[in-house]
């Protein structure tokens, strides 16, 4: 039986801030989490995150973003055994919409300023370079590594933005807590709806 596309039941609201650019200077606060709360990248112990092969990998395609980037600063950030906390920067001027790659010529035969991509276009190449050297690494191509969105929030101030870097500071010391532990938040068998 097919399922019959039904635009009231099969729809993604976004958590994105509506009309918001998100390639505009700033810091953001994002949280990527592993597919089904699945704990891929390590474990904890004593409070300190022992990263594995894959955990490696996130941790080298995290850093890639600031290499591929050249106006992106990464701050605070952890792997945890199933998600990733992080603070990425943009810094500079923001460019105006709409845009054109860089070299292209518009219609009176100027060249445009520079591709500038967006926080989700970041996440998603980092989402895409870390699944891809895991499922190399696992030899298990196709497979999911992360799930589909991601969560963030701008950071609005200084003291935002230090309570931030503390809370992923300290996260893995928080584990036995975590909301995003599994073995202290089970989900149920149906949906995953935490219980």
């Amino acid at each position: 039986m097919t399922a019959v596309f039904d635009p009231d039941k099969h729809h993604r609201r976004s958590i994105r801030l509506p009309g918001y650019d998100y390639s505009r200077s700033g810091a953001y606060f994002v949280t990527i989490c592993a597919q089904d709360r699945a704990c891929l990248f390590g474990d904890i112990a004593d409070g300190v995150m022992r990263l594995n092969d894959a955990g490696r990998v996130v941790a080298d395609s995290w850093q890639w973003l600031e290499s591929q980037y050249d106006y992106v600063e990464l701050d605070e950030f952890v792997i945890m055994p199933n998600h990733v906390h992080g603070v990425i920067v943009i810094v500079g001027a923001g460019l105006p919409r709409p845009y054109i790659a860089s070299g292209a010529e518009t219609k009176t035969g100027a060249e445009t300023a520079p591709l500038r991509a967006t926080l989700g276009r970041m996440v998603a190449y980092f989402k895409y370079q870390s699944t891809k050297h895991i499922n190399i690494m696992r030899g298990t191509p196709g497979m999911p590594v992360w799930q589909r969105n991601y969560y963030e929030h701008i950071v609005r101030n200084d003291d935002e933005l230090n309570r931030i870097r503390e809370y992923i500071a300290n996260n893995p010391k928080q584990w036995e807590i975590d909301q995003e532990n599994p073995n202290v938040w089970p989900m149920s068998a149906h949906e995953g709806i935490r219980i």
